[in-house]
């Protein structure tokens, strides 16, 4: 019974990887149909060669023997060496073509690859990116998904070729004996089961050391990357990062190499029952000859015929092996690939509307992260009314971030609804639906290009205008910025590439400020907009800010006070609930959690100016110096 279950286990795994090469080639035929055909068309015509040539062989042996003994001229030795000579010169030109035709279809198939999964990326719930799970498969995937498909090609060829090249050999030494091909066969499987058994024992240590290779490659970014170099010198943490680096990549390259180790051992054991198979052979050939029922070209055609057909049929057989092994590697893949969103879109998606009429609700909203049974809301309800500014205000951990992504549909709640204008968002589709909201999130992007661009990203649909451009960059307050930029507009942004010129933080903060207003929509979400901002910077954006969002539904996420003083309606969130809501002035009159931590930030700033104002400072020094803001203003936390 359990033997039976075993085969069984056996078959549909092998059903299984026979399915992954069929969907890989199926991917090859759609990124390089032409040059596949032509591919495989060449290697069949190489796999006769050798084949000619060991023919040849014979021919060529006997007809110097026979001119030696002056049974014929040595002319009789010019066709057989001409055609031999002729059929190496065209092995030597169909490989250089070959080459050729190889490298163009690996491109074409390696950028197929990187185009669907890039595309599965941007497609993926949001909140495959906040699991470990999803960056692991995505490791899997981009560490061995192209390069396996570019192998598994390969290792067809070879097993086409190769097989081609086997029966004409196996059609030369079958005239000699009918087991001589079975040698053959017989002599190279304990190689192929060695390449089999090694291969399977890499990959489940490879899948298995997924998450620490992730982890060194970690640590690799920590010492080399440009955020982090200004922390590890301050802090001095680089050789602790190094170290960290190193043990792992030492603990990662011992077991390697104890893997590689046991596979030349066995691999060695093989080959020396190989030899003895082909010595096998040799000696029965030897013995036939001293008895004078075979001549010197059968001797050498047999040794050629018997020591290549001996490698073909390692070669092919290893070309399974390995068959079997990509497919291992390619399961992730296609795995990947297979996954399927918990976002549905509708059966008949709403329009979202162009212009908010009443505004966004949020009713009876309970919401946990995958995976965690804490709730970051629990029966949270909220109006947002159409054209209005509306701010959202509480300590780090309230349900602020979850608040927006929510709103952004990219997680949806496990009870309640969010509508517009009495709309589900499930009801709109995912697109349509983000087309409409134009956010800034806490931590932008820094686009590593020119200034346009990097607004313009905004809104891609959008008419290149640079005219629509610069209005944006002045809303957003990046206008003046980038008119001191040495190419202005045309400026690379950053220092990822030679002519890039870096900003500072609060400089990149207006940059993407300014494409969130790029974007024309309904409703505009804009998270922590003027942390990174001076208080000097911060009272010109906000006098800007009411008309750029004139005509919008607008949501500011802030710590800052003075930021959100300027909204039409205050929420005061704790613990994923609202527990005041006002304006300004009516929050201080309650004199509640609002009022209390609006004295103390109030404290904390006019400080920071006396202590300005005591050290000296003044003109660009004094607007340098950022007021206390950014801790918490919630917290309970002793400063």
């Amino acid at each position: 019974m359990m033997a039976t279950q075993t085969w069984r286990h056996k078959a549909d795994d092998l059903r299984l990887r026979a399915s992954y090469v069929g969907m890989a080639l199926r991917l090859i035929w759609s990124a390089a149909s032409k040059w596949t055909v032509l591919w495989f068309v060449l290697l069949a015509v190489q796999g006769t060669l050798p084949a000619a040539i060991v023919y040849l062989t014979k021919w060529l042996v006997d007809s110097l023997a026979a001119a030696v003994a002056g049974e014929v001229g040595l002319a009789a030795v010019v066709a057989p060496a001409g055609l031999m000579g002729g059929i190496m010169i065209l092995q030597r030109v169909l490989g250089g073509i070959n080459e050729w035709v190889s490298t163009a279809q690996a491109e074409l198939v390696g950028d197929k690859v990187k185009e669907i999964v890039h595309q599965k990326a941007t497609e993926v719930d949001f909140g495959f990116y906040e699991s470990a799970d999803y960056h692991d498969k995505l490791e899997q995937v981009n560490s061995q998904a192209n390069s396996r498909v570019l192998q598994l090609l390969r290792n067809i060829g070879g097993l086409l070729s190769a097989a081609v090249t086997l029966l004409s050999i196996s059609a030369i030494l079958l005239s000699y004996s009918l087991w001589l091909p079975l040698v053959l066969i017989v002599s190279t499987l304990p190689a192929f089961f060695v390449v089999v058994r090694h291969n399977k024992k890499y990959h489940a240590w490879w899948k298995t050391s997924t998450a620490r290779r992730r982890l060194a490659q970690y640590f690799d970014l920590m010492v080399t990357f440009d955020a982090s170099a200004a922390e590890v010198r301050i802090n001095n943490t680089g050789e602790y990062f190094r170290s960290r680096y190193m043990a792992l990549r030492k603990a990662l390259r011992e077991e390697r190499l104890d893997l590689l180790k046991k596979q030349v051992l066995a691999r060695l054991f093989a080959t020396f029952l190989g030899l003895l198979a082909t010595a096998g052979a040799m000696l029965w050939v030897v013995l036939r000859a001293t008895r004078g029922a075979a001549t010197l070209g059968d001797l050498a055609l047999f040794y050629q015929a018997f020591n290549q057909g001996q490698a073909l049929v390692g070669g092919l057989l290893q070309n399974m092996g390995q068959i079997y092994t990509n497919t291992l590697f390619l399961e992730h893949l296609f795995d990947f690939l297979d996954q399927e969103n918990s976002l549905k879109e509708p059966d008949q998606p709403k329009p979202f509307p162009a212009r908010i009429k009443e505004g966004v609700r949020f009713e009876d909203v309970s919401f946990s992260y995958p995976g965690f049974e804490r709730r970051a809301l629990e029966g949270f309800n909220l109006t947002i009314p159409a054209g209005k500014i509306v701010a959202i205000v509480g300590e780090n951990g309230a349900g602020k971030s979850t608040f927006i992504k929510l709103l952004c549909r990219f997680y949806d709640p496990v009870a309640g609804r969010i509508t517009v204008d009495g709309t589900d968002l499930r009801d709109f589709a995912q697109a349509d639906l983000r087309r409409h909201v134009s956010v800034m999130f806490q931590v932008p992007m820094k686009y590593q290009m020119t200034a346009e661009q990097n607004i313009r990203l905004g809104d891609l649909s959008r008419e290149a205008n640079l005219d629509a451009v610069q209005e944006a960059a002045v809303g957003g307050g990046a206008h003046e910025v980038i008119s001191k930029l040495p190419q202005k507009y045309d400026q690379v942004l950053g220092r990822w590439f030679e002519t890039g010129s870096e900003l500072s933080g609060g400089e990149w903060q207006r940059v993407a400020l300014s494409r969130a207003f790029f974007r024309e929509a309904p409703i505009v979400i804009l998270d922590e907009p003027t942390s990174s901002m001076d208080s000097w910077a911060e009272n010109e954006w906000l006098a800007r800010f009411r008309r750029m969002v004139e005509g919008r539904t607008a949501l500011l996420i802030t710590h800052r006070f003075t930021t959100a003083m300027q909204a039409d309606i205050i929420h005061v969130m704790d613990a994923g609930q609202v527990i005041e809501t006002g304006t300004h002035d009516e929050l201080l009159a309650l004199g509640g959690r609002y009022a209390s931590s609006w004295r103390a930030q109030m404290r904390q700033e006019e400080g920071t100016v006396e202590s300005i104002e005591g050290d000296g400072l003044a003109g660009d020094e004094a607007a340098d110096v950022k007021p206390a803001a950014d801790p918490d203003p919630f917290s309970t936390e002793p400063r």
